[in-house]
Order: structure tokens, then sequence, then C-alpha cells
């Protein structure tokens, strides 16, 4: 599998593309702003985005979702229990006092445990509420190794804040054990903010999980 990943958007939002070597079918997780960075990228290793996911509907997820989809394509992709949110990123981007922006309609409603297929390769989702009802990561496995995008969800040595809009602490502690850490431990951890770690280090070294 081909990875590009750049942080992206005020409030740098990893955002990933993910690539088949054989078909150039891509998948664009969380592309939260400066559309033309993404763009270019696609453009110039020739690949095709097939889905456009998002781990969940903050406004810094979603930023260059439409501009993406109107120039290349791609199925715009969102779990129903965050629509919500999507719906309402005028509120969202006002109260961060940042500037507004459209989002096209979701076109594939993502489903827990559902398999998204781009070339020879497959995308797991896994529901993983907590920071937000509609929260959800993406496991890849790869014969290099295993990755999973956690959105904000889990971050190295950190966790989801849940002080906004639908949050709860102990649904996302819950999502974590249950979904998160019963990945491999070798599982390659891409968080929406910040460095990449692993399942096994987070289960050793943050200190929300660690001990308890």
């Amino acid at each position: 599998m081909l990875l590009k990943k750049f942080p992206l958007g005020p409030l740098e939002c990893n955002c990933s593309i993910l690539a088949c070597e054989k078909t150039k079918e891509a998948i664009v997780v969380d592309p939260g702003g400066e559309a033309e960075r993404i763009l270019a990228v696609l453009k110039s290793e020739g690949w095709k985005p097939k889905f456009i996911v998002h781990t969940h509907a903050h406004f810094d997820h979603l930023g260059a979702t439409d501009e993406v989809h109107a120039k290349l394509g791609g199925e715009v992709c969102l779990h129903r229990e965050d629509l919500f949110l999507y719906d309402n990123v005028a509120m969202q981007t006002a109260l961060f006092r940042m500037p507004n922006f459209a989002v096209p309609p979701v076109e594939h409603w993502l489903e827990d445990k559902e398999n998204l297929r781009f070339g020879d390769y497959c995308l797991e989702v896994l529901h993983t509420p907590g920071h937000t009802p509609g929260s959800v990561s993406f496991y890849v496995p790869t014969a290099q190794g295993p990755h999973v995008f956690t959105g904000d969800t889990l971050f190295r040595s950190g966790i989801g804040r849940t002080d906004l809009w639908g949050g709860n602490f102990n649904l996302l502690m819950k999502s974590i054990r249950e979904k998160l850490l019963d990945l491999s431990e070798d599982a390659v951890v891409h968080p929406g903010h910040g460095p990449e770690t692993t399942i096994g280090e987070e289960k050793a070294e943050n200190p929300f999980i660690a001990g308890n």
C-alpha cells in the first residue's frame, strides 16, 4: 500500500491518502483543508480517489472535502450519527472564529465492520464513538503490517476531548478498550493530529490506558 500523510489547515489535521500500487485507486482520509495540496499529490501520483472518508465531522476534518470531491470525485463517506455536526459546519466554524465553507452531500453512510475496497486493499470501518457519536477508525491490514487511522479518538500519549457536541468520556474509553486495544500491538496508529504511534506503545505508555 502507498501512503502519503500531511497536516493541513489551521488546526493541522492529519490528512492521509492511501493508494493501491497496481490500480491507483485511492482513499482520502480527513481532508481537513488546503485542497490544493491534496489535489497536487493525487494528480502527481496519478491516484484516483474512490472514497473520501471522515473519521468524524468536526470542521477541521472537512475543509477540503467539497473541492476535492468536485475536481477529482470520490464517494463522500461519513457515519450517520455525525450528520448533525456535518450539517452545522457554520456553527462550528463560528465558535472557533474560523472561515465558513461548504460541504457536499454525504453519498455513503459508514457502518461498523463495513469494508471499503480500493484496488488490492481493504479498509475496515470501526465505529469508535466518544469524541463524537459518529466517530470511526479505519483499519487497513497490509503485507508490511497493519495500520489504523484513529481520528481524534486516540493520540500518541493522549485521547480525544469529550467536552464538545455529543462527546462522552466513558464511551470514548470503551471504544478504545474494545475496538482499538484488541488490534495487533504492531499496528501503526495514525491519529487525527500529531505524530504516529503503535497500539503496543499506547498500551504501555499512554497515561489514560497504561495500568487501567
